[in-house]
């Protein structure tokens, strides 16, 4: 998997992450700033997940993006 491209894209990835996990805010997104262990966290923190959980639905988003 090449994050590169999300953190690369961040500007334009912001609202496709936003539609994906809505409890992220927008202050959120940017203390995220295109970091995937930035994005395990907060989608820990505001959803309550494991963080085995957590790496996987980003897997799974990921891989439904269409820049790869």
């Amino acid at each position: 998997m090449d994050w590169n491209r999300v953190e690369g894209n961040w500007k334009q990835m912001k609202g496709k992450v936003k539609e994906q996990w809505g409890k992220l805010t927008d202050d959120d997104l940017d203390v995220i700033n295109g970091k995937r262990d930035q994005l395990e966290g907060k989608i820990q923190e505001r959803y309550g997940y494991a963080k085995d959980q957590t790496s996987k639905d980003i897997d799974d988003w990921y891989d439904r993006q269409r820049f790869h």
